[in-house]
This record gives structure tokens, C-alpha cells and sequence, in this order.
């Protein structure tokens, strides 16, 4: 079963989720919203900002790229089906929509 997955989209962190499910698409969240090096014990998590003041057309590439990087690296339960975008407020801003199916394991 594919889960659409929104960054930005979690409001507060849940320490004590009540599935694997649950836990999965919560990382997989944090992982898609958190810039790279803006963790202080772990700088290599979350999304390298190499996409910054590129037009979209090459901007989403890079994005892609990193996302399926990312979630890879730190979350191995789930695994990306597709990567899509929506245009944020603000002009150029791209939000990454992940769908994700769940590894069990």
C-alpha cells in the first residue's frame, strides 16, 4: 500500500507512535522538511539545498535525486514509489509530495 507523504506537512512529533506505519511516514516527514547541516549531532541529515536559485525545470532533477537519497540513507523501511512537487507560497518554492510504500521487515 502506497502512503502520499507532504513536506512540512507534520504539525508535532509523535515520541510514542502506535505503528510501524505511523513511525515510517513520520521520519520520512522530518527527513523531506529538515535542510542538510541544520541538525547539530547529525549534519549529514535531511536534504542538501543544491536546488536553491535554480529554475524548476533543473531544480526538480536535484530535488528528486536528493530526496530518493535521503530517505534511502535514513529511513530503509520505506521505499519511494514517485516524487512530485507543489509550487509553495512563495514564487520558485517547491514542496516535494513522496509516495512511499512500507518495507516489512
Amino acid at each position: 500500500m502506497a502512503y502520499v507523504v507532504k513536506a512540512f506537512s507534520l504539525k508535532k512529533i509523535n515520541l510514542a507512535p502506535e505503528s510501524t506505519v505511523e513511525e515510517v511516514l513520520q521520519n520520512v516527514a522530518m527527513i523531506i522538511s529538515t535542510p542538510k547541516f541544520s541538525v547539530p549531532l547529525d549534519r549529514g541529515f535531511g536534504l542538501a539545498q543544491r536546488f536553491i536559485d535554480k529554475p524548476i525545470q533543473s531544480a526538480q532533477p536535484i530535488l528528486i535525486s536528493e530526496v530518493l537519497d535521503a530517505i534511502e540513507e535514513y529511513e530503509p523501511r520505506a521505499e519511494v514509489e514517485n516524487v512530485d512537487f507543489m509550487l509553495g507560497d512563495r514564487p520558485g518554492a517547491l514542496i516535494p509530495i513522496v509516495e512511499v510504500n512500507i518495507i516489512d521487515g
